[in-house]
């Protein structure tokens, strides 16, 4: 069942697709924080919703796949480490530090036991406790630092959870724990849905988009990992059923079938129809991901494109990628393990 030796786990366009998800948020977000009218057209076309959904089917698929092909669970989570919190890290301490040029709070204020749960809070993935610096962001729509960081606890639950699920596969067999697993996940967030809709709490939809709501998308991804050859065989088939359940879902919800249905969109377009080695440039789309809100939001305190809101998009794109880039090769890249495709897809790349 284990896909080791498939020559698409080798030439796929996951990085490209990730770069593209992550660039779907940024575009939204900008809209989002910024309220410009003008940039409303990216959120009717876009979804940063629907992005995030397919990031944790792509880790599903790949984090389940590292694990089966790791000898020991400590190299396991040493990859996992290395690969996602050194930058997680740097963002964290780099806005704690700097953002009190922008702070109105003096220097003693702002370094403060706020200041302290900030940086415990964030640093440990629980952002939602402290989202805000002291006087940093205030004037703006949205005062959170970094709205975007609460997936990174979601993701970093999931590589817990992933060698306890490998241990039940085992055990018990990968089909009907996946089943069991997806289904569970799939209930607990329409409950709580229900629930945030009889008593208009909000807390409710919060709770439904944590760990066990977003879980289905992970082990959608998880499933076509496990089933790849099934997949391949019948790939025009559930293309097709899955484009259909997709459309059906926006006007009418399939909601168990709907994390499935995007699971296999997003890996037909990972595994097929191959585009290119994007890996050999290195993967700019985590550090995409974890800089562009500071980023929005001091473009927005900056007051500089208050008028000119396409100008503010395109400084957004450009000092995120640059950022992004730099963040890769200062940071992530250095502490990549020597057998990281990455490594091996830029020693690829010709002179």
């Amino acid at each position: 069942m284990l896909q080791h030796n498939n020559p698409r786990l080798k030439k796929n366009n996951f990085d490209l697709l990730r770069l593209l998800f992550a660039g779907t948020v940024l575009l939204v977000h900008a809209h989002q924080l910024s309220g410009f009218q003008q940039l409303g057209i990216i959120s009717s076309v876009l979804s940063s919703a629907v992005a995030v959904k397919a990031f944790f089917v792509v880790s599903g698929f790949l984090i389940f796949m590292s694990f089966e092909r790791t000898d020991t669970i400590s190299a396991y989570a040493k990859k996992r480490i290395c690969r996602i919190y050194p930058a997680y890290f740097t963002v964290v301490i780099l806005c704690a530090l700097s953002l009190i040029a922008v702070s109105s709070e003096n220097i003693g204020d702002y370094f403060s036991f706020v200041w302290i749960k900030y940086v415990f809070s964030n640093l440990t993935f629980l952002n939602f406790l402290q989202p805000t610096l002291p006087g940093v962001f205030d004037t703006n729509n949205m005062s959170a630092v970094n709205g975007a960081l609460w997936t990174l606890k979601i993701e970093a639950m999931f590589y817990l959870t992933v060698p306890v699920f490998v241990f039940l596969f085992r055990k018990f067999s990968h089909l009907p724990v996946l089943i069991f697993v997806y289904c569970s996940s799939v209930s607990y967030a329409e409950v709580l849905a229900v629930v945030a809709e009889r008593t208009g709490s909000g807390i409710y939809v919060e709770l439904a988009r944590q760990l066990p709501g977003q879980l289905s998308y992970f082990m959608a991804g998880a499933f076509i990992y496990y089933f790849l050859p099934l997949f391949e065989r019948r790939a025009g088939y559930f293309l097709t059923a899955a484009t259909l359940v997709l459309l059906i879902n926006m006007f009418f919800p399939l909601l168990i079938l709907e994390p499935l249905a995007l699971a296999i969109v997003v890996v037909f377009f990972g595994l097929f129809l191959y585009l290119g080695n994007f890996g050999k440039y290195g993967d700019f789309s985590y550090g995409i991901y974890i800089l562009h809100f500071p980023i929005i939001q001091l473009l927005i305190y900056s007051n500089w494109f208050h008028e000119s809101p396409w100008y503010f998009l395109m400084a957004v794109i450009v000092i995120t990628t640059g950022s992004s880039i730099a963040m890769w090769h200062l940071v992530e890249k250095r502490f990549l393990i020597r057998k990281s495709h990455y490594i091996t897809a830029a020693a690829t790349r010709k002179p």
